[in-house]
C-alpha cells in the first residue's frame, strides 16, 4: 500500500534524463531537487487556491450540516426519516453528473473559474456526509443537558451553539476533515468549471508539466508530494478525532 507513495517521491527525486532508464533505479543514486524548485517557482498559486477551496468549504458544510443535524437528531421534525434517506441518495449521485449540471448553472450565471464557485460544488458532497454524521454523534447527546440549558432560559438555538455544539468536537473535526480533504483532492469540479483563469487548484496546476511531447515526472511527482503533506498532517493529528466522530451514534444502550 505504501509502495506508489515511495516510487512517488522516488521520482521527484531522479533527474529527467533517467526517468526511462530500464530497470529504474530503486533509490534515487544521484537525486535532484529540480522538480521541488519548479515547484516553489510555479506551484505556490494553485497551492494557495486549493487551502482557500478547502477552508471554505469546512466553514459552508459546518454552517450548513451542523445545525441540520443537530435538527434531525433532536428536534425530530416530521419527515425527519424522509430526509435522511434522501441525503444518503445523494451520496449515491455520481459527481461527474453533478459537475455537467453545475456547468450549466455556474456558466448562466458568469460565475465559471471562481473559488467560491468551487466552495459550493464541494459542499453538494460534503454536506450530506456531515448531516449524517452529526445526526449519529448528537442522537447520543443526552437529553438531560438540554433540558438542563431550557430550564435555565435558553433557546433552542443558544442550547446547539453553547451545550449540543461544544460536545459535539470529534464530529466537528471528522466533518471538516473529510470535507477538506474532498476539497484539496477535487479534480472533475475543479476541471468542469475550469473556465481557463488563474483561480485554478493544485489538482490542475499540476497540468502544467504535462505537455503534448514532453512530460516533467520529477516536477508532477514532486508537487505531488507537496500537495499531499498538508493532508497527511491532518490525518496524522486528527486521527483520534475521527475514529471517535465517525463511530459515535453507531451503537446505542
Amino acid at each position: 500500500m505504501l509502495f506508489p507513495i515511495y516510487w512517488m517521491i522516488n521520482v521527484s527525486l531522479t533527474p529527467q534524463q533517467d526517468m526511462r532508464k530500464d530497470p529504474p533505479d530503486l533509490l534515487p543514486l544521484h537525486p535532484t531537487f529540480s522538480g521541488y524548485r519548479a515547484v516553489l517557482d510555479d506551484q505556490l498559486p494553485y497551492l494557495w487556491v486549493s487551502l482557500l477551496v478547502g477552508l471554505g468549504t469546512v466553514a459552508l458544510t459546518l454552517l450548513l450540516s451542523a445545525p441540520a443535524g443537530f435538527a434531525l437528531a433532536k428536534l425530530r421534525p416530521r419527515g425527519g426519516g424522509t430526509v435522511g434517506m434522501l441525503l444518503l441518495i445523494a451520496q449515491m449521485i455520481p459527481g461527474i453528473v453533478m459537475a455537467m449540471g453545475f456547468y450549466g448553472i455556474f456558466l448562466n450565471l458568469g460565475i465559471m473559474n471562481t473559488w467560491w464557485g468551487l466552495v459550493v460544488a464541494d459542499s453538494t458532497i460534503a454536506v450530506p456526509f456531515g448531516v449524517m454524521i452529526f445526526t449519529a454523534f448528537m442522537s447520543g447527546v443526552p437529553d438531560e443537558l438540554m433540558a438542563a440549558a431550557t430550564i435555565d432560559g435558553a433557546t433552542v438555538w443558544r442550547t446547539f451553539i453553547s451545550v449540543v455544539l461544544p460536545v459535539s468536537r470529534n464530529a466537528v473535526v471528522t466533518v471538516s476533515l473529510f470535507s477538506f480533504l474532498w476539497a484539496w483532492s477535487d479534480f472533475v469540479f475543479a476541471n468542469t468549471l475550469d473556465g481557463g483563469g488563474s483561480m485554478r487548484p493544485i489538482t490542475l496546476g499540476i497540468y502544467k508539466y504535462i505537455g503534448n511531447n514532453n512530460q516533467e515526472w520529477n516536477a508532477i511527482m514532486a508537487t505531488a508530494v507537496v500537495a499531499s503533506v498538508p493532508a497527511t498532517a491532518l490525518l496524522v493529528l486528527a486521527q483520534r478525532y475521527v475514529a471517535a466522530g465517525v463511530t459515535s451514534g453507531a451503537v446505542k444502550d
